[in-house]
């Protein structure tokens, strides 16, 4: 089991490793991906780009030298194959330390060809899976533009406990059609299937997607912002009684499950960024850069064949940006934003008027070691309490 008392003690490095390919494009995903077919894609060839460009930013930074945590995202790298991940994971175990705990996630869909491969993953070193089962009602799956049966996901949960400690499922509410008893009767199913770790997240409409087509045309109607409130509240409710804690806005775990990947992204920790479309925070000669790789991943390809590296983005941080960014990120958190490393980022004080105000009106709790911290109500009102935080 994870330790995770022990891991808020020390400061974490991580690796984001993307595979931006999908056999068919969910209609609300706004993520970095592309529709290929298996055939299409040269595994060996793309595993190679993702090696070189670790060594280039294995040569780029010299500290941290130690990797606790590393996270395979998409796009859909469960069609990776195991071997695959493998050499992937053996590089990095190359160009870092990898420690004794490390955590490493790949995320994946329950269908029964993906489900296959489970076992190759753990003989690779996989530690976690995240399963983006999405919802546990057959029509609902449909609309999403899912390909796998609410069977198929269970029996995708089933066996990755079988074969992981770690493991996560996906769930998206505020979904077209959808309504409060119906969401409650999915949260029940899901409880039932006794998980350590889920991650809830409300289905916003992006631009460039399938749905905000259909929405702009008026053939897709979302529920209410009082619906959408009323389902978030349930779901602090429901799975905090069944032991499943908020350790952020959209992720609950029982203690000790918490995603230690993310959660360094959300304290504003170090991670690099390697494939196509990805993103990373890294300090080096004593500056924090933002990075991010070429979006297409033909063209990423191409640069990394002739430069070592796809980047497009590599801008220093001011401090200003960086404590925007602590506050943005740490607010999502429980545990909150350390006012004392806001200070000493930008060389005063969080606003004060805004904090008394947010204080006055029960959103947010500054705790005895100086960390303000969302109160209940204020996890609602999210938005508007990082706001006044910042002006």
């Amino acid at each position: 089991m994870g330790n995770t008392a022990e891991y808020r003690l020390r400061p974490g490095f991580g690796i984001y490793v993307h595979w931006p390919f999908c056999l068919s494009k969910c209609p609300y995903c706004a993520f970095n991906s592309y529709v290929r077919c298996s055939s299409s894609v040269d595994q060996l060839e793309f595993a190679d780009a993702l090696i070189a460009e670790l060594a280039y930013m294995a040569s780029r930074i010299t500290s941290p030298s130690e990797v606790s945590s590393v996270f395979i995202g998409g796009g859909t790298p469960s069609l990776m194959s195991g071997s695959i991940v493998g050499r992937v994971l053996h590089a990095i175990a190359r160009y870092w330390h990898m420690t004794d705990d490390i955590e490493i996630t790949i995320e994946a869909n329950p269908s029964s060809v993906e489900v296959s491969r489970f076992r190759d993953y753990r003989a690779a070193g996989i530690t976690r899976i995240s399963i983006g089962i999405q919802s546990l009602d057959e029509l609902a799956l449909k609309v999403l533009g899912r390909t796998h049966t609410v069977e198929e996901a269970i029996r995708g949960f089933s066996i990755a406990r079988s074969l992981f400690e770690r493991v996560s499922l996906d769930l998206i509410y505020g979904r077209p059609g959808q309504t409060l008893n119906g969401w409650q009767a999915e949260l029940r199913y899901a409880l039932d299937l006794e998980p350590d770790h889920i991650s809830s997240y409300q289905l916003s409409v992006e631009p460039g997607t399938r749905y905000a087509y259909l929405c702009a045309s008026g053939k897709l109607v979302m529920p209410t912002d009082d619906l959408e409130l009323a389902m978030f509240e349930l779901t602090r409710s429901m799975l905090g009684k069944r032991g499943l804690l908020a350790y952020e806005v959209s992720n609950y775990a029982r203690p000790g499950y918490e995603c230690r990947h993310n959660i360094n992204y959300w304290r504003c920790g170090e991670y690099i960024g390697v494939g196509p479309g990805a993103h990373g925070r890294i300090t080096y000669n004593n500056r924090r850069y933002a990075t991010e790789t070429e979006a297409l991943p033909e063209k990423w390809l191409e640069l990394v064949k002739r430069h070592g590296n796809g980047l497009v983005v590599n801008d220093i941080l001011s401090m200003k940006e960086q404590a925007y960014e602590l506050v943005l990120m740490g607010m999502r958190l429980s545990e909150g934003v350390d006012l004392r490393r806001y200070k000493n980022l930008v060389g005063r004080h969080i606003n004060r008027a805004g904090l008394a105000l947010l204080e006055e009106e029960k959103l947010v709790k500054v705790t005895k070691n100086r960390r303000v911290r969302p109160t209940e109500a204020g996890y609602a009102v999210l938005n508007f309490v990082i706001d006044k935080l910042l002006d």
